[in-house]
């Protein structure tokens, strides 16, 4: 793109020239530039679609990569509850980020784990999809943090919930554990 964009200065710097002295080839090097410009536009189209299927995250695929990556590392990683559940594209986007999220905190944050669950359950009293994360293994308390910190992953969660209605809290529940809660509102979404 830097590069399209410097040949397009500089060819219409030149056709500015030609065209001053009163020169043809001033429409040929137009040409080149409205052929160079409509290519880059071609191409951030092109980037804006990966970024946006970046930005997606499908919550299945997050679950299976969890407990995949996690039971290789050793660690006993149970997945629990309303299978079959169907949820907006949203709401199933950001609960795969918190899956994501919450399985690299596991990982960097717990030396000593051994067993991480996630359990997915809707209160039906509430109206609310409740998930929660749970691992052991926690050595450095201050290290495991609550995402206050900027630039911190548990903030970036708490801003992809936030257009949805959804909460998150996170921190140590019982020495050496860890418990990450998202509550997400379903009542709206007719689940």
């Amino acid at each position: 793109m830097g590069r399209n964009l410097a040949v397009i200065a500089l060819k219409s710097e030149l056709a500015v020239q030609l065209a001053r002295r009163g020169r043809t080839e001033a429409v040929e090097r137009m040409v080149e530039v409205q052929r160079i410009a409509q290519e880059s536009q071609r191409e951030v189209r092109e980037v804006r679609e990966v970024v946006r299927g970046y930005r997606k995250a499908d919550l299945q695929a997050e679950l299976s990569g969890a407990r995949s990556i996690l039971r290789a590392a050793g660690v006993d990683c149970r997945i629990e509850g309303e299978e079959g559940t169907r949820l907006p594209p949203e709401m199933e986007s950001a609960l795969g980020w918190v899956v994501r999220e919450g399985t690299t905190n596991v990982l960097r944050h717990a030396a000593d784990v051994r067993r991480c669950a996630v359990r997915t359950h809707i209160d039906p009293d509430r109206s609310v999809l409740v998930m929660t994360m749970e691992n052991d293994g926690v050595t450095d308390p201050a290290a495991a943090g609550t995402g206050s910190l900027p630039g911190s992953g548990l903030k970036g969660l708490r801003e992809r919930l936030h257009p949805l209605g959804g909460t998150l809290t996170s921190g140590l529940i019982t020495k050496g554990s860890f418990r990450l809660t998202v509550e997400l509102p379903v009542g709206a979404a007719g689940i």
